[in-house]
């Protein structure tokens, strides 16, 4: 590892079932017993389920029907955002007191760089331990944290020890450490990529390194040359306080599942919110612009489909993202009686407003050929669960 990053000390802190775990807190009714937190109904999707469901199986982002045969005991609660935002914010404010080098991720989740904190203590350690501390004391929930080098091996120890565990891995022991671990774990290796890498006969992290760096660059271009890094637990991306916006998206799931045909009309009400949210950005960051139209479907058997574009010139108005939205359709290639249960809209590809015009030629001579051949980023998943 290079010796810049070995020096820094990063923690990934992560609540532990934090909406779940809210929910228990405020009412003791539900402690020790399976909690779901999501609406009932067809068409609703887990939130979060506290360990006690977990053991049967149930998970976020899983069908609330099948939570629900999974475990017929547990007890539905609804989401209550304000009272988790709320929790959330306490939390970061318990991060604050250690170091100003604060990157969430979420509401129950965050970076810190604490190569130099606030408090004087005597570790990454031991700051992991004070915050862990400070957060049962306020906020009487419990949280795990990773230390490492690095933030992808930060959020690998985080999950060690959950719940209510803490992970140190030194920078003497990352090699070792990551060796037997299977490739999935790392960063940006998800089913499809662990396919082709079995079919190279890579499973474990050491047979990723054995094929070396040159043959993965071969295969994969540059991400090949980053899966040989993240192979050795080479990560030099700094804790980012004010992370900038990657993508503006909104979604919605139709009460009945519907044909493609019958989309337009709600991704044309997604692109009004989509586009709303992305007036917002501009008036907070007025140089960024968003030049790529993502299309999002999940079908009725919850496999995920994207198609995206970045036109010659970034859309204009709600009315041209919304137009290149219901366009995007044309490039789904499945059956035509499959049905949808869930559409979204986005934009992405953000860059500063003199890199697009600098591009703009650029992407207009290309414009013909990208729209005859795939378009950019097209992208088909499995069930998400």
């Amino acid at each position: 590892m290079p010796e810049s990053a070995s020096r820094r000390k990063i923690l990934h802190v992560d609540m532990d079932a934090f909406y779940a775990s809210v929910e228990q807190r405020d009412d003791p009714s539900l402690r020790g017993r399976p909690v779901v937190v999501a609406w009932r109904g067809a068409r609703s999707v887990v939130c979060a389920a506290s360990y006690e469901a977990r053991v049967f199986g149930v998970r976020s982002a899983m069908p609330a029907v099948r939570a629900e045969r999974l475990c017929p005991q547990a007890v539905f609660v609804p989401p209550d955002f304000v009272r988790y935002k709320a929790v959330s914010r306490q939390v970061r404010e318990i991060f604050a007191r250690h170091t100003d080098l604060i990157e969430p991720l979420s509401l129950d989740e965050a970076y810190l760089d604490v190569t130099q904190t606030k408090t004087g203590l005597p570790s990454a350690t031991a700051t992991a331990q004070a915050i862990r501390e400070q957060i049962r004391e306020e906020t009487q929930l419990t949280a795990s944290a990773g230390v490492a080098p690095n933030k992808f091996l930060a959020k690998i120890a985080s999950d060690w020890n959950k719940p209510d565990g803490l992970f140190v891995i030194k920078p003497h022991q990352v090699e070792a450490f990551l060796a037997p671990l299977p490739v999935g774990r790392l960063p940006g290796v998800g089913k499809v990529m662990e396919g082709k890498l079995s079919e190279l006969g890579v499973a474990t992290v050491a047979d990723l390194r054995g094929l070396g760096a040159q043959a993965l660059e071969q295969r994969f271009g540059r991400w090949g040359r980053r899966l040989h890094e993240l192979a050795y637990g080479i990560d030099a991306h700094p804790v980012e306080p004010e992370r900038p916006t990657l993508q503006i998206s909104s979604e919605d799931t139709f009460a009945r599942d519907v044909p493609l045909e019958r989309t337009e009309d709600e991704i044309r009400a997604l692109a009004g919110k989509t586009w709303a949210g992305y007036r917002r950005e501009l008036q907070r960051h007025p140089g960024r612009i968003a030049r790529t139209v993502v299309l999002k479907l999940k079908t009725s058997d919850f496999r995920i489909l994207t198609r995206s574009l970045t036109p010659p010139q970034p859309p204009g108005s709600e009315r041209e993202l919304a137009d290149i939205a219901c366009a995007l359709r044309a490039r789904v290639e499945l059956p035509a009686q499959t049905l949808y249960r869930l559409v979204g809209v986005g934009l992405s590809g953000f860059a500063e407003e003199g890199e697009v015009l600098a591009q703009s030629d650029l992407f207009a001579a290309s414009f013909e050929l990208d729209v005859q051949g795939a378009w950019d980023g097209d992208a088909e998943v499995g069930a998400e669960d």
